[in-house]
């Protein structure tokens, strides 16, 4: 690398800059506070530790994601976290060990990805989230989702909406028709493409009943309102108990965000399964118009500590990217607030200016021979001595 060069950073990971760091640190403090009043305490990870703990539960699908390296003190293998989740889930189990309540967690901080989720992406998004453990009702899922749209709205975000699904649908009817986990799986990815002709043909390929072939194929089109779920009542009729309680579940949360969030609508998709393979019931995420993809998504996930000893129901959100929330809502410009300080040896202004910042002010103090003065310092204010005395005089 040229001399040039060597201040440019790797692709996909940027620093954040005045006054962007401190609009990211200001929410990210108010973010603290929101879920302090949900009852949600603040846990903090560790940026590294050992991939078995990584790759659990959640942690598999992110393996491609992660930076590996190997510890220097034991020879095994770490890695930097692309993802806090699993870490969470790993304190719920094996840190806290509070008896069978319901625990409530939340966390901040930077993860490290390997390559950006999409064109232009960050490979160091700043992951914002909170877990539930300790309780499989839907009104744990209602409230985590509820959760995440206020998260949404703190950061400035006005319009969105939620798609909303349901694993255990798909699960309940690929056992109705008796799929192998193999086949299980390739339908898994046909359905994701919506590739109607594909599902179609897979499930005559492997004999599927009828009435049960024709339910599978409709969940590439039930999607859409919440006049879906009366379409899906009526489409999965002859589906098995689980399918047919998972419609019951949806309406049920459905009800219980509407009575809380107005200004975020709700959208249901019966063929989206994300996260398939760690996700065992309601799934969730949310969209703004003109961006692809989610910029919050989460849902049900039980059992995710039983490889740390531990299994409980859980379910929970995160954002994408607390930094590409702040550049979907651009910040307003704002006039210089603070005060400008001259260089002097006096201890008079050095007292002026400690009792002014004990009240919060902004002080600036000039150094000698500087170039700039209040206005380039950002002051809309500066300490003159008047009548033997500092004062703050408006510019």
């Amino acid at each position: 690398m040229s001399t040039e060069d060597r201040w440019l950073l790797p692709e996909g990971i940027e620093e954040v800059l005045p006054p962007q760091a401190a609009r990211l640190e200001g929410l990210r403090r108010e973010i603290i506070d929101l879920y302090s009043t949900w009852g949600y305490e603040l846990v903090i990870p560790p940026f590294i530790e050992y991939l078995e703990s990584l790759f659990t539960g959640t942690g598999r699908e992110l393996d491609l994601q992660t930076f590996k390296l190997t510890d220097q003190l034991t020879g095994r293998l770490m890695g930097v976290r692309a993802d806090m989740t699993p870490q969470v889930a790993r304190i719920d189990a094996h840190q806290l060990q509070r008896d069978d309540v319901p625990t409530r967690l939340c966390y901040l901080g930077t993860v490290l990805h390997t390559r950006p989720d999409g064109s232009g992406g960050s490979r160091s998004p700043y992951q914002v989230g909170a877990e539930l453990y300790g309780h499989a009702g839907v009104e744990s899922d209602a409230e985590v989702l509820c959760l995440m749209l206020e998260t949404l709205r703190l950061a400035g975000i006005t319009e969105m909406h939620v798609d909303l699904g349901h694993m255990g649908i798909f699960r309940g009817l690929a056992d109705q028709a008796k799929l192998s986990s193999v086949q299980e799986s390739s339908l898994f990815e046909s359905l994701q493409r919506k590739a109607t002709p594909e599902v179609q043909a897979l499930l005559s390929e492997w004999s599927v009943a009828a009435d049960v072939r024709d339910m599978l194929v409709s969940l590439v089109d039930l999607n859409g309102d919440i006049s879906v779920l009366d379409d899906a009542e009526r489409v999965l009729k002859k589906a098995g108990k689980l399918a047919r309680q998972c419609l019951t579940d949806l309406r049920h949360i459905a009800g219980l965000v509407a009575q809380r969030i107005t200004y975020a609508p709700l959208n249901f998709d019966l063929a989206e399964l994300r996260g398939y393979h760690y996700h065992t019931g309601v799934i969730f995420a949310a969209y703004v118009p003109g961006r692809g993809q989610a910029i919050a998504l989460g849902g049900r996930y039980d059992d995710i500590g039983q490889a740390f000893g531990r299994a409980r129901p859980a379910t929970g959100f995160s954002t994408a990217d607390l930094k590409a929330l702040i550049a979907l809502n651009p910040s307003p410009a704002t006039t210089p607030s603070g005060i400008f300080a001259p260089c002097l040896d006096d201890p008079a202004l050095a007292d002026a200016v400690l009792q002014l910042r004990q009240q919060g002010e902004r002080i600036v103090c000039a150094l000698p021979g500087q170039t700039g003065g209040a206005s380039e310092m950002a002051c809309d204010r500066q300490l003159e001595r008047q009548d033997g005395r500092w004062v703050v005089v408006k510019l």
